[in-house]
């Protein structure tokens, strides 16, 4: 009986991952053979190559996305659902109650109501795209025999693709560019209304000495807060506890262009696109070709990242033109103080008279748990969403949620050959509003705002709260393209961007300050862009490439003369062992990069803690807001070393730059090995993972996430990387000479495990070697068809 107990279990045990498999292989995408296609008027086909780049060929526009909806569905529809549903606040619905904090705070935004309101405002070719988009898109879900692989995880069934969802996708990449900068001024109220004004702008000042605009303007830092405002020695070592500062990477990008000639005539373009990193990637790696609707013999040829869930290409080149993004960072939102009527809490004041607050009621549902009805506040400017430093409500404008925020005319760079057309066709886009940088065939470069800018009115400060209850004060309309900030073949015929600031004057004033990033990063782009007169593609990707950490230098010379101060002892003496290997570089390898990092951040959080201690006396919520420039009143601090600001438990200043030394090194003197084992690749590696992977065993999670490299680049540097933050594809191209171009992706093309693109290109990624831009020879051909033939 226990034998054939035993024979029955290994028979089960070999049935259950055989019936896995099979039920995995029932989903795969169809890869070659002739399809049906409803709706198409002509064949599309489709090819792949090595590393499943998609080419899709059609004979008219329509066609051509309706395949690529096929395409988009059978790849990575389960990631677009994710995307769908982050935007609308309805991840609930599929992972149950630990999604509903998020769905709380998004569903807020009432995101799937006013998408379904942008369809309205649309012109009627892009809603047609949209329209043959959603077909394309539902035929190939429908056309997988199995559920795809997150729904058989999840057990869950997917829901049809709707006309809104496509709009869904692109305001997802809205909250992920921009709100961060949102809940940033709230922060920035607390602090304005704690601390004096000498210490609030000596914290939030927009730039200094890293500065590297395109306008060549450069801010000073102000200068340190007298004693007579701020006195951190009265603040009480209790107080200073329990508060930590980080510091997080900005969502943003690379991009950067030279002339033509500096190069072989063609224009050059690089762009990097720093996002969270997952499995699979964000983008789609894909080849658009059709006839040109203006030219008869004359093709459109594209080739870039699509974005699955919209029917156009981000960024690419066309054979004329090539662009790339970076998230501008300028300030696209204002928290509105709202004054309600004392009588009566559904009143508010607008324009001196009592306006009803609209109550909508939306209902959250949720898996296996009762549905949840969600009351939103609206105003006139926008959901009420939070409260002031003094418990005012604040309802919050914001470009994502204005009825014509989104449109899709970024297809038409696809059509276009002309760089001036190509950067008003930017300026109007419907999107979130990014840096655009351009070049063309001719060799010309350019730069300019990409998305919707607000025109405000009223000269308030749009960092802060403010009341907008007179006419005179608020946003009215977009701001004109003709009042665009633009750059067109400037002195020296190069541009850059790192997510800092590009401009001063009027036109910074229009875009405002939601966060521009240190410009240490854009700085390093800029001098080696200086430092070379003639270009090659290679030259462009080894900036990307580039690791050199030379914003920490002056850090590594800070800990060296803080060890040299220091009496002889045993951590002392650990740490400078540790800096021998010191070589400027972010390698992984590198024990010395990971101790001064350490040693910046141990001492930032000390002197930060203070201050943030000094506000949390009158806001004890108060959270630290992302300062990007703070770098710059750190070092201040330690340049001038003014008594009054050094915090209660320290002697002196020396004393606190040894005690955050001697931190740093027992802390990591403590683990295995000691400090000689602590390089920087341990803190570095990798953990870039499919969205369901935490919910499995480690022994499946591994096969679905990538592999645990240690990786080369951080903050401040263009290589910039952390575990699961970095370049979401790399590419540099010549328009016209694409054959020369370069493209890197991490996470692979396909979204689908047995996908033979699963993970493809990931360790070209890794180790930074650079596949073409363009897509191999084909590997495989699926043929799409109407359904009449």
């Amino acid at each position: 009986m226990v034998r054939k107990f035993l024979i029955f279990l290994f028979i089960l045990s070999a049935i259950i991952p055989a019936a896995a498999w099979l039920l995995l292989e029932g989903s795969l995408p169809v890869y070659e053979g002739n399809q049906p296609l409803p709706g198409l008027t002509d064949t599309v086909a489709v090819e792949r190559d090595a590393l499943g780049t998609v080419t899709i060929s059609a004979r008219n526009r329509l066609d051509l996305v309706r395949g690529l909806g096929f395409v988009h569905a059978q790849e990575r529809f389960f990631e677009m659902d994710l995307m769908r549903r982050k935007a609308a606040g309805e991840l609930a619905e599929l992972f149950g109650v630990t999604a509903l904090p998020m769905d709380r705070k998004t569903r807020a935004y009432r995101m799937r109501a006013r998408a379904q309101t942008m369809l309205q405002h649309l012109p009627q070719d892009q809603f047609r795209l949209i329209e043959a988009y959603r077909d394309g898109v539902n035929a190939g879900l429908d056309n997988l025999e199995i559920r795809q692989f997150g729904y058989l995880l999840t057990q869950t069934s997917p829901q049809p693709w709707r006309n809104e969802d496509s709009l869904l996708t692109v305001l997802a990449m809205y909250l992920t560019l921009q709100e961060a900068s949102i809940d940033r001024e709230l922060g920035l109220s607390m602090m304005h209304a704690s601390l004096p004004e000498s210490v609030y702008r000596f914290l939030t000042a927009s730039g200094g000495e890293w500065d590297a605009a395109l306008d060549e303007s450069q801010f000073e830092w102000p200068s340190y807060p007298p004693v007579t405002d701020i006195d951190l020695r009265s603040i009480s070592q209790q107080a200073l506890s329990g508060n930590s500062f980080q510091e997080s990477p900005a969502i943003g990008s690379n991009a950067f262009a030279v002339g033509g000639n500096l190069g072989n005539g063609n224009a050059l373009v690089a762009n990097d696109m720093h996002l969270s990193l997952r499995v699979p990637d964000l983008w789609f790696r894909t080849r658009l070709i059709y006839p040109a609707p203006s030219h008869t013999h004359r093709k459109i040829d594209i080739t870039g990242v699509s974005l699955p869930g919209v029917p156009a290409i981000v960024a690419g080149s066309n054979r004329h033109i090539a662009w790339g993004f970076t998230n501008s960072y300028g300030d696209f939102s204002d928290w509105i103080r709202v004054r309600l009527d004392p009588d009566n809490s559904d009143r508010y004041a607008d324009h001196d008279e009592w306006k009803p607050i609209q109550i909508e009621r939306e209902t959250l549902r949720v898996r296996d748990a009762p549905d949840e009805i969600l009351e939103i506040r609206e105003t006139r400017w926008g959901p009420i969403l939070a409260k002031d430093h003094d418990g005012t409500p604040l309802a919050l404008a914001w470009t994502a949620l204005q009825p014509d925020a989104i449109n899709l005319d970024i297809t038409r760079l696809e059509q276009t050959d002309s760089l001036e057309e190509a950067v008003k066709i930017a300026q109007g886009a419907g999107i979130p509003a990014q840096n655009f940088i351009v070049g063309s065939k001719n060799g010309d470069i350019a730069w300019t705002i990409a998305g919707r800018i607000p025109l405000r009115v009223g000269g308030y400060d749009a960092n802060l709260p403010t009341e907008w209850n007179q006419q005179t004060i608020g946003w009215h309309g977009w701001l004109a393209p003709a009042d665009y900030p633009l750059a067109i073949n400037p002195p020296g015929m190069r541009l850059w961007n790192g997510n800092s600031r590009m401009i001063d004057g009027p036109l910074l004033k229009k875009l405002g300050d939601g966060g521009y990033d240190l410009g240490a990063r854009s700085r390093q782009i800029r001098d080696q862009l200086r430092a070379l007169d003639h270009f090659l593609p290679e030259d462009l990707l080894a900036i990307q490439l580039d690791d050199r950490a030379l914003l920490l230098t002056r850090w590594k010379q800070l800990l060296e003369e803080t060890l040299q101060k220091t009496s002889p002892a045993t951590w002392s003496r650990e740490m400078q062992l540790a800096l021998h290997d010191w070589n400027n570089h972010a390698a992984p390898q590198s024990v010395a990069y990971r101790v001064v990092r350490s040693f910046r951040l141990a001492v930032m959080e000390h002197l930060l803690n203070a201050f943030t201690a000094t506000v949390r006396l009158d806001y004890p919520d108060f959270v630290l807001p992302r300062l990007s420039q703070v770098e710059h009143a750190v070092w201040a601090l330690i340049k001038h070393r003014p008594p009054h600001l050094l915090p209660s438990s320290d002697a002196s200043w020396d004393e606190m730059l040894a005690a955050c030394a001697q931190r740093v090194t027992e802390r990591l003197q403590a683990q295995p090995g000691g400090i000689a084992a602590r390089n920087w690749g341990e803190e570095n590696t990798a953990a870039i993972r499919h969205p369901l992977s935490r919910a499995l065993p480690s022994w499946l999670a591994a096969w679905l996430d990538m592999p645990a490299d240690q990786l080369p680049g951080d903050h401040h540097m263009p290589r910039l990387q952390t575990p699961n933050f970095g370049a979401s594809m790399r590419f540099v191209v010549a328009p016209g000479k694409e054959e020369e171009g370069y493209f890197q992706m991490p996470g692979g093309q396909s979204g689908h495990p047995l996908s033979p693109y699963y993970g493809s290109g990931h360790a070209d990624w890794v180790a930074g070697n650079a596949n073409p831009f363009l897509p191999g020879l084909p590997q495989q051909t699926l043929y799409l068809h109407p359904t009449d033939l």
